[in-house]
């Protein structure tokens, strides 16, 4: 779509691409808490010491450390499990992005497929008939249905929906969610997880380092390509593959893919402002080697990262959503670490 065009359908386009992008995006954070928790699960059988630590980092990942302090103080099992999937007052949890996710869907009923809204509707209505129990042992596996599910409603878009406009800016927004959960969860390795320095080498650094490439898929597909778990090799494989789906440099390629097929800018160009930001972003990622990130600081290359995919998000607001209420639209209410839920 050029420029022009944009212009002249932005008013209904605006409507739908601000709806399925936060569907999108909202079912891809509610899958992504569903893996740190399925994880941390299964890793505290195998670590020793307190567990509350390893809670802790889920906390600290989602960027919520502030609202769960007054909320529940100590970090533990039943505490942040409570917190990150079944508290309604919660926006960044699992019950609360599937609300939200199932309300941009409902608005926008007449663009996306029957089945895509009723798998929505399903996985919102199965999470909302749970509640949290003692000693809940069914939680690992309901862990798991969560992400298949949010595997099955990728896949029946895809197969689905019109890969138009609308079905880009879904992409975009599950891309770009994913890009910002990878590393946060990386990050997150490096300066919350090692309960000691002392531990670095030893087989429980390789547990932890298990757990990141677990929390998103990727330790098959890193084993088969790296085989031992060494640090560098794991941070080239989680921010610099270009072929690994959870990867940031492959997600920010694909979020950069879908803008530009939305726009009909030609590469090299930009229109517009996101399409700048995502160039950038892009291009950095294409040119800088690992080594050199790791060098110049890992936790502040991840954090610099996010705030530019924070910067992207705002201006995909602002490029395509702009006739809102300034402080109204859903990526100025939500952003990336912690805030509320907008709706429509």
């Amino acid at each position: 779509m050029s420029p022009a065009m944009m212009e002249e359908t932005k008013p209904l386009l605006s409507r739908v691409a601000d709806a399925v992008y936060w569907m999108a995006r909202y079912i891809e954070r509610a899958e992504n808490v569903a893996r740190y928790i399925g994880v941390n699960l299964n890793l505290q059988l195998d670590l020793p010491g307190d567990p509350s630590q390893q809670w802790q980092s889920l906390i600290d990942t989602s960027g919520d450390g502030e609202a769960f302090e007054k909320r529940h103080g100590f970090a533990n099992q039943h505490n942040v499990v409570e917190f990150l999937t079944f508290d309604t007052e919660n926006p960044n949890s699992i019950f609360s992005c599937l609300r939200a996710a199932r309300e941009n869907a409902r608005s926008v009923r007449e663009t996306i497929s029957s089945e895509m809204w009723e798998q929505v509707n399903e996985m919102y209505l199965h999470m909302a008939a749970q509640h949290l129990a003692p000693g809940a042992e069914w939680l690992p596996e309901f862990f798991r249905q969560l992400r298949l599910s949010s595997h099955l409603f990728q896949g029946i878009a895809d197969a689905t929906m019109t890969h138009n406009e609308a079905w880009h800016f879904a992409r975009l927004g599950r891309k770009l969610e994913r890009a910002d959960k990878t590393s946060r969860i990386l990050d997150v390795k490096y300066f919350m997880l090692l309960p000691s320095l002392s531990d670095v080498g030893t087989p429980y650094d390789d547990i932890h380092w298990s757990a990141v490439l677990k929390s998103v898929s990727g330790l098959e597909m890193y084993r088969k390509r790296y085989g031992r778990l060494e640090p560098r090799d794991i941070v080239d494989f989680l921010v610099m593959d270009r072929d690994f789906p959870r990867s940031i440099h492959y997600c920010i390629a694909r979020a950069d893919n879908s803008l530009r097929a939305i726009t009909g800018t030609a590469p090299g160009t930009f229109y517009y402002s996101s399409e700048r930001l995502m160039g950038l972003l892009r291009s950095e990622l294409d040119f800088t080697p690992v080594d050199q990130i790791i060098r110049n600081g890992l936790h502040g290359y991840l954090d610099a990262l996010q705030m530019k995919i924070n910067e992207i998000d705002d201006a995909v607001s602002s490029d395509f959503v702009y006739w809102r209420p300034q402080g109204q639209s859903q990526s100025q209410s939500q952003s990336q670490s912690s805030a509320t839920i907008g709706s429509h």
